[in-house]
C-alpha cells in the first residue's frame, strides 16, 4: 500500500515562490501538482522529496502547518522604489548561508594559524566620518590609484587587480553568478548585487557575478566600505538615493574611491558628445557609465535635467548587457567563486588531513575528490 503524506496546499505555492519557479512549469514535471494545490490529492514521500529538491526546499519545511517566515540573516538594505524588499529567494539565502559557513571555517583556521590576528581597519569609522576622507584612506590601503588604472587594458584586468588588493587586506572576496557551482541556479541581479560579512578576523565580501564587470567593481568597493564600518549588510546598490543612511554613505565612499572628484572635474569634457565622453571616461576609470553620471551630477558637471535624461538612456544600455560571462576555465572560475585565499587554505587543510574531505568538498561546492586534488596541484600543494 502506497503511503501518502498530508501537506497543506499553501506549502507547495510557498516553495515555488521561494525558488522563483512557475507553478505551470513545475506541473510539467509533477503531473499531479494541480491536485495537490487543490487539496484533492496528496503526494507520496518520494514525490515530496523530488518536489523539495526541485524547489531547493528542506523536506521538513513541508510538514509545518504554514510557511515559515525566513529572514535574511544580515541587515537587509535592499530597496525597490524606496521600499524594502521582502521574501528572499532560496538562491539568495543558500548563498549567504554557504558564505557564512566558509567564513566560520576560515575564522577558526586563522585562530589556529595566527591567534593574534586582528584587522584594525575593520570597524574603524562611522557614518559620521567624512566619506571623502574615508575613501582616500581606502584607496591608499588598496593601492588602487588612478595612475595605475590608466594602464589597465580591460575591466577584467582592473577587477582582478582590485580583488587581489582587497584580499591582501585580509578580506575573502567571492564573486559568483550561481549558487555554489550549480549552473541551473543563476543569481538574480534584480534581487541583490552583493553583501558584506563583517569580522575583525575573517571579513568576507560576496559580489553577484551576473552583473557587469564595471558594476562588480563598484559593488566590491561598496561592500569594503561596509567592512570599514564593521557592518554586515545585503545590498542592491541603487544609484538613486537610498532611504538607508549607511547605503548612501557607502555609495559616496565607493564612488570617491573609484572616481575621485578632483580627478573627474579635471578630466571630464562636457558639452559635446556626452555618450562618447561617458564611454571614454568609463574606460579610463573602469566603472559603469551610471556611476560616472551620478558623480558628474554630484560635482555640478551636469544639471538635473541632463542627468535624468542621460541616466535613463545609459540605464537601458547597461541592463541590456547584464548577464555575466560564460564558459572559461573551471579551476580559474572556482578560485574566483570561493576566494583564492580561502580555497587555497581549505584545500591545503584537507590534503594535510586537518579537515575532512567531505567537509572541504561541501564548502567548495564540489562533488569529486579528484577535483579537490587537482585544485591542490594547481596551488602547488601535494597530499
Amino acid at each position: 500500500m502506497t503511503v501518502r503524506v498530508d501537506i497543506p496546499p499553501a506549502m507547495f505555492e510557498w516553495a515555488a515562490r521561494r525558488a522563483r519557479r512557475d507553478l505551470d512549469g513545475l506541473a510539467d514535471s509533477f503531473a499531479r501538482l494541480p491536485e495537490w494545490l487543490a487539496g484533492e490529492a496528496q503526494p507520496t514521500l518520494k514525490q515530496l522529496e523530488k518536489f523539495a529538491k526541485a524547489t531547493h526546499t528542506p523536506v521538513g519545511y513541508f510538514f509545518l502547518p504554514e510557511p515559515p517566515s525566513e529572514e535574511v540573516p544580515i541587515a537587509d538594505l535592499r530597496t525597490v522604489a524606496d521600499h524594502s524588499v521582502a521574501r528572499p529567494s532560496a538562491d539568495l539565502l543558500d548563498t549567504i548561508y554557504l558564505c557564512e559557513r566558509r567564513q566560520a571555517w576560515y575564522r577558526e583556521h586563522l585562530r589556529y594559524e595566527d591567534p593574534q590576528r586582528t584587522l584594525n581597519w575593520v570597524r574603524s569609522v562611522t557614518t559620521a566620518d567624512d566619506p571623502m576622507t574615508v575613501a582616500a584612506g581606502i584607496r591608499r590601503a588598496l593601492d588602487f590609484q588612478m595612475s595605475e588604472r590608466r594602464s589597465f587594458r580591460t575591466w577584467t584586468e582592473a577587477l582582478r587587480t582590485l580583488i587581489e588588493r582587497t584580499e591582501d587586506l585580509g578580506v575573502l572576496v567571492m564573486i559568483n553568478g550561481v549558487v555554489g557551482n550549480n549552473t541551473h541556479r543563476a543569481l538574480d541581479v534584480d534581487e541583490f548585487r552583493g553583501f558584506a560579512l563583517a569580522d575583525e578576523v575573517a571579513p568576507l565580501v560576496f559580489v553577484n557575478g551576473k552583473d557587469s564587470k564595471s558594476a562588480q567593481m563598484f559593488t566590491l568597493v561598496h561592500e569594503v566600505a561596509h567592512l570599514w564600518l564593521g557592518s554586515s549588510a545585503l545590498s542592491d546598490l541603487p544609484l538613486t538615493d537610498s532611504p538607508h543612511e549607511v547605503e548612501r554613505w557607502c555609495n559616496q565612499v565607493a564612488a570617491e574611491v573609484l572616481v575621485p572628484g578632483e580627478s573627474l572635474t579635471a578630466e571630464a569634457e562636457i558639452g559635446g558628445d556626452l555618450a562618447g565622453e561617458l564611454a571614454r571616461l568609463a574606460r579610463l576609470y573602469k566603472v559603469s557609465t551610471l556611476v560616472l553620471l551620478r558623480r558628474m551630477h554630484e560635482l555640478g558637471l551636469l544639471d538635473a535635467d541632463d542627468f535624468r535624461a542621460a541616466y535613463a538612456r545609459e540605464h537601458a544600455k547597461v541592463m541590456a548587457l547584464v548577464g555575466g560571462g560564460r564558459g572559461g576555465n573551471f579551476y580559474a572560475t572556482q578560485s574566483m567563486r570561493t576566494s583564492p585565499t580561502f580555497a587555497r587554505a581549505l584545500v591545503a587543510s584537507a590534503l594535510q588531513g586537518d579537515t575532512l574531505l567531505r567537509d572541504a568538498m561541501q564548502l567548495l561546492a564540489i562533488s569529486k575528490v579528484s577535483t579537490l586534488q587537482e585544485m591542490g596541484n594547481r596551488y602547488g600543494l601535494s597530499a
